[in-house]
């Protein structure tokens, strides 16, 4: 029975909610330095993803067509506006001062980032594919406990938006859980491998977008994580 992505996805609406009520309660300095940690965090461990790569051809690769392939389709773009629209769904059922509220541009990019952050970090998707095969939830469930946390600190800014990527997140991860059974077997250790360092490239990416030291494009290069596994097996059978 596959309960991994419920309690993640548990975690991030309840994450969500509870930090969008308590906003005006948390020391500003606390709002301010967490999604700094959260970035470097977010960094660290794709780092550690990157490093273990089997061809590197392969990541960087996987990397540029990916993110060209996404900006040829808009996708960061088009992810920005569905973000757009879940703000403006929430607000029809909790209204809030927008002096509290982000700009725009500025909510679209961290909402954007967070999407990333909770629907496409490789420990995510390694921990719903590795549950579909194993039933081990371990890994969702540790990721469920860091989510809690990340989501009640963005819901102070960004507010009940943020419970709303529950959604999208859950949906991914049981399609993952679900695939699984089809996927892995066609897999080996080296393609997962190349795999999850392309994953660690959009992670370290993303730290840098939560960190404001950098906006990558980062929606742009989800695309990348599909073409990581047919690549580095085209990579083995040529070279």
């Amino acid at each position: 029975m596959i309960i991994g992505p419920y309690i993640n996805g548990s975690a991030v609406l309840l994450g969500g909610i509870v930090g969008a009520l308590l906003s005006h309660r948390l020391p500003e300095r606390l709002r301010t330095s967490m999604p700094l940690i959260f970035g470097a965090a977010s960094m660290c461990m794709g780092i550690v993803l990157v490093v273990k790569v089997s061809h590197m051809p392969v990541m960087v690769l996987s990397v540029i067509l990916g993110a060209m392939l996404g900006e040829l389709c808009y996708l960061e773009k088009g992810i920005g506006k569905l973000g757009s629209k879940a703000r403006s769904l929430v607000e029809i059922f909790v209204k809030s001062d927008p002096g509290d509220q982000e700009s725009q541009e500025q909510f679209l990019q961290s909402y954007v980032a967070i999407i990333v952050l909770f629907c496409a970090s490789g420990t995510g998707i390694f921990g719903s594919m590795h549950e579909g095969m194993t039933g081990d939830t371990s890994v969702l469930i540790a990721k469920s406990f860091l989510d809690l946390f990340t989501a009640a600190i963005f819901a102070t800014t960004l507010g009940f938006a943020v419970a709303v990527v529950a959604v999208p997140q859950l949906i991914i991860q049981l399609l993952l859980a679900y695939g699984a059974v089809f996927i892995l077997p066609l897999t080996t250790p080296e393609m997962q491998a190349d795999f999850s360092a392309v994953g660690g490239v959009l992670m370290f990416a993303t730290g840098f977008r939560i960190c404001g030291i950098k906006i990558f494009p980062v929606a742009s290069m989800l695309p990348a994580l599909i073409l990581a596994m047919p690549i580095s097996s085209l990579w083995v059978h040529f070279f």
